[in-house]
């Protein structure tokens, strides 16, 4: 019999809390258990194990971030539509530094249909429209954007910038410029 209160979606969310308190490698249905005061059994009949449990953490995760993302977005064009965005992921890390780590996890193809990552791709698809880039350049676009605020923000949370000068921040903002600058004058080769 399932323990009162819990469900596979509440698990999730617990999940994603201890992501970002312990580490997002560090969520297993075991440690899970010990946060609810439970048999690591009482939960297989809301998950089928460690990493079912992931890949929900990583789904509840790409759905917060695509809703604080469309948020920011909202009203905004070219560089400010950009900017939005790329501080939308960007807060969102440094915030939840486990559940950041959560969205690298590889989801099968279904698994990625069903959740919020297409509202990812269709909110950058948004902004790019005002670039007025073809359909093959805004695909190269999309993963220009996504590689770009992952990598950046994966770095920064390492550590990677906080030895030199100028703040990271400085560097962020050029960046961003930068992005905007080469999408309008993005040419086909």
């Amino acid at each position: 019999m399932a323990r009162a209160g819990l469900t596979a979606d509440r698990l999730a969310q617990a999940g994603a809390e201890l992501a970002d308190e312990i580490g997002f490698e560090q969520v297993t249905v075991a440690e899970l258990a010990r946060r609810f005061n439970v048999k690591p059994a009482s939960l297989y009949s809301h998950v089928q194990g460690s990493a079912d449990l992931k890949a929900r953490v990583a789904l509840v995760v790409l759905a917060e971030l695509a809703d604080r993302a469309s948020e920011a977005v909202a009203g905004r064009s070219r560089e400010a539509a950009l900017a939005a965005l790329g501080n939308s992921y960007r807060d969102y890390a440094h915030e939840h530094p486990g559940r950041f780590a959560a969205m690298q996890l590889r989801l099968d193809s279904t698994t990625a249909a069903r959740s919020a990552g297409p509202r990812h791709t269709r909110l950058m698809l948004a902004i790019l429209r005002d670039y007025e880039l073809s359909d093959a350049d805004q695909t190269h676009a999309v993963r220009l954007l996504g590689s770009t605020f992952q990598g950046y923000v994966s770095l920064e949370l390492s550590g990677s910038f906080s030895h030199s000068e100028p703040p990271s921040n400085e560097s962020w903002d050029h960046i961003i410029h930068g992005l905007h600058v080469l999408l309008q004058n993005w040419q086909v080769r």
